[in-house]
């Protein structure tokens, strides 16, 4: 991918390839996550487009919105990742209420631009194609973009981010809200995805479920599934259904 600009953010937490033990209670109940050569990562869902990771690279945070106690439960970030600024995916408030001391957040330029002051001052942007750096972990910005005819008000081409983070020998994407984008099937080497599916905002499940087959990740989790209205929301069991052998398929609880 070319790179257009590197950041270098301190390292808030082990590097990578050492084994970062974090206190989660949902971990101690035996999640196990991926085990890979440089550690484990291990996923927890919060809601819609938000989660948690546990990482070698210190404790990730994508996307995190609502209520902060629902973050209770997990170690203060290391990395926030945040793909845009609609309001299922950016609140100021929840980032405010959740950084820490040593917190680092990512973001693409439009959320950067909207930052509050104290939030922008620990904040780097990357627009789509550049490429930044958490210690060790590199971090490439994914367009994330509407192609089809009536949806591209929603995510504009060259506006919104979707992210590859660049573990030791580890490869996880995060679509963020786009469709079935040449970017995203033209991934190569992808370990743990991430893929959104619904309308009419992002594209529908046999979208998804093609550009999955078409890039081969090892596992992929759907997510941001629910959607506006009668046929809004995907199924992820059809998604699952119609990836069949091409990928390991994760069904995490994103909705209570």
């Amino acid at each position: 991918m070319r790179q257009t600009r590197r950041h270098f953010l301190s390292l808030a937490a082990a590097t990578v390839g050492s084994i970062t033990v974090l206190p989660y209670s949902v971990r101690a109940a035996g999640q196990s996550g991926d085990k890979f050569a440089g550690g484990r990562i291990t996923v927890h869902p919060i809601s819609h487009a938000s989660f948690v990771m546990a990482t070698p690279a210190g404790t990730i945070y994508c996307d995190p919105v609502g209520d902060a106690a629902a973050y209770s439960s997990f170690p203060k970030p290391d990395l926030i990742l945040v793909t845009h600024h609609h309001g299922d995916h950016y609140k100021p408030r929840t980032l405010a209420a959740l950084v820490g001391d040593k917190t680092q957040i990512i973001t693409n330029p439009a959320v950067h631009d909207k930052l509050p002051t104290e939030l922008k001052a620990r904040t780097a942007q990357i627009a789509n194609g550049g490429s930044t750096a958490f210690g060790k972990l590199g971090i490439d910005a994914i367009p994330a973009y509407n192609m089809t005819k009536g949806r591209l008000k929603f995510h504009p081409q060259g506006r919104d981010n979707g992210y590859v983070l660049n573990f030791d020998g580890f490869r996880v994407y995060i679509s963020g809200d786009t469709e079935d984008i040449p970017e995203m099937r033209g991934l190569k080497d992808i370990s743990l995805a991430f893929v959104c599916m619904n309308l009419p905002f992002t594209m529908d499940v046999k979208a998804a479920a093609s550009a999955v087959a078409e890039f081969k990740p090892k596992s992929v989790y759907p997510y941001h599934y629910r959607g506006r209205g009668e046929g809004g929301t995907q199924d992820p069991k059809e998604f699952a259904r119609l990836i069949g052998a091409a990928a390991e398929v994760k069904i995490g609880k994103w909705y209570g």
